[in-house]
């Protein structure tokens, strides 16, 4: 499902105009983004929960040459579905 549909969808369950739908979706993508970019851990209920996670820096090989590279830290994002959202799917 494209985001687009998904508005649709949106306006036709809530009973809104689609660009109502696209607008609210903007807005709620663009919370949960800028809390992860505090770091702070986004949860729904009955759904699951969003996290950054860091990923410490570590020694890798270059699969083509065999040799080294170091690989730097970086921030990922974890997603842990909640147990009511596995048992559904």
């Amino acid at each position: 499902m494209t985001k687009k549909e998904m508005a649709l969808r949106l306006s036709k369950d809530v009973g809104i105009t689609t660009r109502q739908a696209e607008k609210a979706m903007n807005s709620f993508l663009e919370g949960i983004k800028m809390s992860l970019k505090r770091e702070e851990r986004v949860t729904f209920s009955g759904f699951g929960s969003f996290e950054v996670k860091k990923a410490k820096a570590r020694t890798g090989k270059n699969p083509k040459t065999g040799a080294d590279i170091k690989i730097p830290a970086k921030k990922r994002i974890k997603f842990n579905p909640s147990k009511q959202f596995k048992d559904t799917v």
